[in-house]
């Protein structure tokens, strides 16, 4: 036996006694790990910075023998590749990094179908590809993409030389971008992460299509989201990163994989005690979204769960950050016995809000959860929650391709003395340090 494999059995001894992983299997190192971009975005209301919206993005890089990179959301709340194309001479794509068709020797025009462009014909298939915010319209590509830079060569490298990073993949060339979210944000792209059976072919499943052709010993990706702004956020493929994990990974089966959604199915909610009504048949469901930032919740409940979650802060301090105040548990239960349990650490706004009595001529500040109300939607129903970033922050979260199941883990937050000396990141529009201002409202 060598040193490498004794040395690779006792760790993955340890794990197993530490509980990180469970008898019988062997931790898999990831094909890649892609370090993510942070973003904040000011929400303002009556001239007022309220909240922050976030967005985590990393690189990927299209074509060959020369790549072409961008970064993207990687997002499990939809399923197609779309890139900006350099046809599109908006500011909304201009201000973006574009896809040159012509600088590439392995992109091929299809249609819809997957079938080539017939020579010489002027008619290009369109497809028009909605999100929670914005839209985009855009023609179709066979292409190469990879998830790390490989250098260029003079001659076009078959597929799987290049190595197991990269995928042949149907991509969406974006014709149009609507200015929400792509003038705001600094992301290029969005890669979908559903299930296949959420893209309008399995072709166009990035992970499908890295399953299928790369031969890869295990079929899962891994997300972690970072607190600190001073360590990157994380995306793992081919395999979880064992050392974000601080509790073993709690498997739960996806729910109707039909759909195409990370959804499971959601037991009960139990927001600071109380049990929601609306969820005590059993069928409410809980979808996890990475390109979402905040919880969501139907609007029926919102109101309900924000005056459960919403605290008084006692001697009115003039600031405060809510994040750092104590309050109650929110708890989804899921199949399986395993509970996602969200502390006001992860659910508060930062934003407190002080609410000014002229009656009393008094003031009170108030901590408050960040909710996103979720409409009814003929897919996902009247019963969906939606477990962004929040609760993403607090479990570290794999998605078992194969085996359709996602499994939970209490995530290890890095230590100040693994800040980088080099970032491998980037972070825009921080907010300033320090408690921010509560908002003011007049009763």
């Amino acid at each position: 036996m060598t040193l490498f494999a004794s040395m690779f059995k006792l760790f993955a001894g340890l794990a197993v006694a530490n509980g990180l992983v469970r008898e019988g299997t062997v931790p898999v190192n990831p094909v890649a790990t892609i370090p993510l971009d942070k973003q904040y975005v000011p929400v303002i209301r009556n001239n007022k910075i309220v909240s922050y919206k976030t967005a985590y993005f990393g690189k990927i890089h299209v074509g060959m023998p020369r790549q072409q990179t961008f970064t993207v959301v990687f997002d499990t709340g939809s399923a197609h590749l779309f890139v900006p194309s350099a046809t599109c001479n908006t500011e909304t794509c201009t201000r973006h990094r574009r896809f040159f068709r012509n600088e590439s020797g392995t992109a091929v025009d299809i249609d819809h179908d997957g079938n080539p462009v017939k020579k010489n014909s002027t008619r290009r298939d369109q497809v028009n590809i909605a999100f929670g915010t914005g839209e985009v319209t855009g023609e179709f590509v066979r292409e190469t993409v990879c998830l790390s830079p490989h250098e260029p060569s003079t001659e076009v490298a078959p597929l799987g030389s290049a190595g197991k990073d990269c995928t042949e993949l149907r991509v969406i060339l974006a014709s149009e971008m609507t200015k929400e979210p792509f003038m705001t944000f600094e992301f290029d792209g969005v890669l979908g992460l559903g299930l296949a059976s959420l893209a309008v072919d399995p072709e166009f499943s990035f992970f499908g299509q890295m399953a299928k052709m790369n031969g890869l010993k295990e079929q899962t990706f891994g997300y972690f989201l970072s607190r600190s702004d001073s360590v990157p956020s994380e995306i793992s493929f081919g395999g979880h990163d064992a050392r974000r994990l601080a509790s073993p990974l709690q498997w739960v089966p996806v729910h109707k994989p039909e759909l195409g959604y990370w959804q499971l199915r959601l037991l009960g909610v139990i927001v600071a005690g109380e049990r929601l009504p609306l969820c005590e048949e059993g069928d409410c469901v809980a979808i996890a979204d990475t390109g979402t930032s905040l919880l969501g919740a139907p609007r029926a409940v919102t109101q309900r769960m924000h005056w459960l979650l919403a605290r008084k802060v006692p001697e009115n301090p003039a600031e405060i950050d809510c994040r750092t105040f104590p309050g109650p548990e929110l708890i989804f239960q899921l199949e399986d016995g395993v509970n996602v349990t969200i502390g006001a650490e992860d659910y508060s706004r930062a934003t407190g809000m002080r609410v000014l009595n002229n009656k009393t001529n008094s003031s009170q500040l108030i901590c408050r959860a960040s909710l996103l109300p979720v409409d009814d939607g003929e897919v996902l129903g009247p019963k969906a929650f939606i477990l962004g970033e929040p609760a993403l922050r607090k479990y570290y979260t794999a998605y078992d391709w194969k085996r359709q199941r996602i499994g939970f883990g209490l995530s290890v937050q890095p230590k100040p003395e693994e800040v980088p000396a080099e970032p491998r990141h980037s972070i825009y529009g921080a907010p300033p340090s320090g408690p921010p201002t509560p908002t003011e409202v007049v009763v």
